[in-house]
């Protein structure tokens, strides 16, 4: 019998990647995508991706999503009790597992372990420990597009912020920098690739200063804004 799965959905590339990589595994069925979503700004927090944007990318991977809506300020003990009731909720649902996009970060890993555990219901990280040189190389070749939404200027360059996730931006990339982003130098928002029906039309907005790091802002439209054009 299929693992009936949950995937934890951040709205990024290597979520959406590993989408493409677990419905290639006869022992999985994905059957939901859910994120935690600011609810004073109606955003992914980190990823700063509008909830409208969220819910297309679910139309077009042709999965629901469950928006957990999450206060602002939030602590953790309040965002744990939040997490602490949706997973007794999907657990009466007949989840058997949820699904992570980590690399290789243990703290993060543990914390989601911790947080499942005596649950019933298994944590599965598809790309875990994968070489995450070579893992954006094949993210890019495989055709997955996505947009830079967040960076930290004190270690990228200022001009990567709202730039197209591709081979260009890889060879721009500090050598210092983890090319997946991995411990947090970066966030996108994926919207094409062989995880998607249709790709998702945007427009890149403006990028803003906040909290030390820069958020570009993505919105729906009509036409994609191409990376470097």
């Amino acid at each position: 019998m299929k693992k009936r799965t949950l995937l934890s959905w951040s709205s990024g590339k290597d979520i959406a990647w590993a989408l493409y990589v677990l419905r290639q595994q006869s022992e999985i069925d994905i059957v939901g995508l859910f994120t935690t979503v600011n609810q004073e700004f109606k955003r992914v927090a980190m990823h700063a991706v509008r909830n409208e944007l969220v819910q297309q990318q679910a139309e077009s991977v042709g999965l629901p999503i469950q928006l957990i809506p999450i206060p602002y300020p939030c602590t953790n003990a309040k965002y744990d009790t939040i997490m602490a009731a949706f997973i007794a909720q999907v657990k009466e649902q007949g989840i058997d597992c949820i699904a992570f996009g980590d690399l290789y970060l243990e703290d993060i890993r543990k914390y989601r372990e911790k947080n499942l555990e005596g649950t019933g219901i298994t944590p599965i990280f598809p790309l875990w420990g994968k070489d995450t040189e070579m893992l954006s190389k094949e993210m890019v070749k495989h055709g997955l597009r996505a947009i830079v939404t967040c960076i930290d200027p004190k270690i990228m360059p200022s001009a990567l912020a709202g730039k197209e996730y591709n081979a260009l931006f890889l060879e721009l990339v500090p050598a210092s920098v983890d090319p997946c982003g991995e411990n947090g130098e970066f966030h996108s928002f994926a919207f094409d690739g062989p995880m998607f029906k249709s790709a998702i039309n945007i427009e890149v907005g403006e990028t803003v200063s906040r909290d030390g790091l820069l958020f570009t802002d993505v919105l729906p439209g009509q036409h994609r804004t191409t990376a470097y054009g």
